[in-house]
């Protein structure tokens, strides 16, 4: 089983195999902490994310870390909340999976996700905690062994810690 660490901070000073980007689907940045990566990343990251051509809801894509202290970014598009009837809490799951898919593939061993879909994307917090809790304790890892939730506030720190 993987170990989970649920921490508040800044996920781009995280010194782990991947960090894991709540990107929009252009993948060439944005605000919060798809801009903030972006930033701490260096120009190099934008330039590894054109060829990429996007990424689609709920799907990941991988790059290196170039300036971070993370070897490799994975990037994952969100879903926008609605109602929770248009397929969001699905998608939100399969955003979790396809980056813990892709950090197998790479032979991570620690990844760092943020709250995907909880900033500017409007998943209720509460729910979104759930799926990503439940969605890294059901994964069926054989390299990754530490998964840690970065919160960006203490509320966001609260929820979680209830809900692991």
């Amino acid at each position: 089983m993987v170990e989970i660490e649920i921490i508040q901070g800044d996920i781009t000073r995280i010194a782990v195999d991947a960090i894991v980007n709540a990107a929009n689907c252009s993948l060439l940045g944005g605000g919060g902490v798809d801009g903030a990566i972006h930033r701490a990343a260096g120009p190099e990251l934008l330039r590894a994310c054109i060829p990429l051509n996007g990424c689609e809801t709920g799907q990941a894509k991988i790059t290196p870390g170039f300036k971070l202290p993370a070897k490799f970014v994975i990037h994952t598009p969100g879903p926008v909340y609605r109602d929770g009837q248009h397929g969001e809490p699905e998608l939100l799951e399969s955003c979790y999976r396809s980056c813990l898919d892709l950090a197998e593939e790479s032979e991570c061993e620690t990844v760092a996700f943020p709250a995907i879909s909880c900033g500017v994307y409007g998943y209720p917090w509460k729910e979104a905690t759930e799926i990503a809790v439940k969605t890294v304790r059901e994964f069926p890892a054989k390299n990754v062994k530490k998964v840690i939730f970065c919160c960006f506030g203490d509320e966001m720190l609260k929820i979680y810690r209830e809900t692991v």
